[in-house]
């Protein structure tokens, strides 16, 4: 499928606009992503209507706390990544150079049509990073709007303003990654650069309308010092609000980091901690299990107001406006009335 963001140069290769890394490929070429093709004097998209499979997760997995707590979310990737981490922890479907693993073939009507089917709330664009895939992703949000599901999208932020300003136009809710606050890391770690991220981030926040929410993943070592969570969290406050959750998740040893050891759980309480201090409203840890560091807390009165253990809601102490019933706080986020009671479960789903 012919797809948008590029331009033909005077060199005659074609730029590709979609990500910061400006691609120019000559006829035949893929750019690093994989997945956008030249095609002669065209981009196409390989991977459009093909993925690598459909789960229903809890929304909790995202991970996505204050959107729809309890809820299920159809989830699904493609192939390929605009960006190179050592440490993937999707290294098989993101690294992906083998179109087999796109198993899966679903026009975007028939995912709006299976997310109804399995009572999803929402679609989330995962797995893999959705901007690589923006026009199946818009697509498919489009016609899950017609049937009353939202869109979640999973992602880097690693995109130009232009393609953001497409791509989040029809998204409810985004968890963004924020792998580190240092260019350094970002240059030798992850391939790319730190900037355009935070500028997405920015865009998200202030002109977009979409719920947002970050994840750090915390490697031993690398982006774990005191010194960078303080900074990433008190920019994070300056510049996007104290109301944007945030979320430090254990590192497991995968890809090119098998030796990694793998992150302990003081590193992530620690970092959490941090976060609060520097005027964060909702903190939590991830990829291991701690009631404490898993549960929202009123951010006025400190009462815990949404108890969670691995996906799993418990006790839920906000009233049908999200407001806590012991002092009347309002709790940042998009709620229902009623929490959901999908659970921690995840359960696969086969395209007809």
């Amino acid at each position: 499928m012919e797809v948008g963001f590029w331009h033909l140069l005077e060199n005659g290769k074609i730029q590709c606009d979609l990500c910061p890394r400006f691609c120019q490929l000559a006829e035949g070429q893929r750019g690093l992503c994989f997945v956008r093709a030249r095609s002669s004097d065209r981009m196409i998209s390989t991977t459009y209507g093909r993925s690598s499979g459909f789960c229903v997760d809890p929304i909790e997995k995202k991970p996505l706390n204050h959107f729809l707590p309890g809820t299920p979310v159809l989830s699904f990737g493609t192939a390929g990544c605009n960006l190179t981490c050592k440490f993937c922890q999707n290294w098989d479907i993101s690294k992906s150079r083998e179109m087999d693993t796109l198993a899966n073939q679903a026009s975007p009507e028939l995912i709006a049509h299976a997310a109804v089917q399995t009572k999803s709330t929402s679609v989330a664009y995962t797995y893999n990073d959705p901007i690589i895939f923006l026009e199946y992703a818009y697509d498919t949000a489009i016609a899950c709007r017609e049937v009353g599901v939202k869109s979640v999208a999973v992602t880097a932020g690693y995109i130009t303003p232009k393609a953001a300003e497409k791509f989040f136009s029809v998204m409810d809710a985004a968890n963004v990654d924020l792998k580190a606050f240092s260019n350094q890391f970002y240059k030798k770690q992850v391939g790319c650069e730190l900037q355009p991220v935070l500028e997405t981030l920015e865009y998200i926040k202030k002109e977009s309308g979409v719920w947002l929410e970050l994840t750090t993943l915390l490697i031993p070592g690398l982006n774990d010092s005191e010194t960078e969570i303080t900074e990433m969290t008190q920019w994070v406050v300056d510049r996007l609000g104290p109301d944007v959750p945030m979320h430090f998740s254990a590192f497991h040893p995968a890809f090119k980091m098998g030796s990694t050891p793998p992150t302990p759980q003081k590193t992530l309480a620690k970092a959490r901690q941090i976060a609060l201090a520097s005027g964060i409203k909702y903190a939590y840890t991830g990829n291991i299990a701690d009631r404490t560091c898993e549960s929202s807390y009123c951010h006025s009165c400190g009462e815990l107001i949404i108890e969670r253990v691995r996906y799993q809601l418990g006790r839920w102490n906000l009233d049908k406006h999200g407001k806590c019933i012991n002092c009347g706080a309002i709790c940042s986020g998009v709620f229902a009335e009623q929490p959901g009671n999908w659970g921690s479960k995840r359960v696969q789903v086969k395209m007809p």
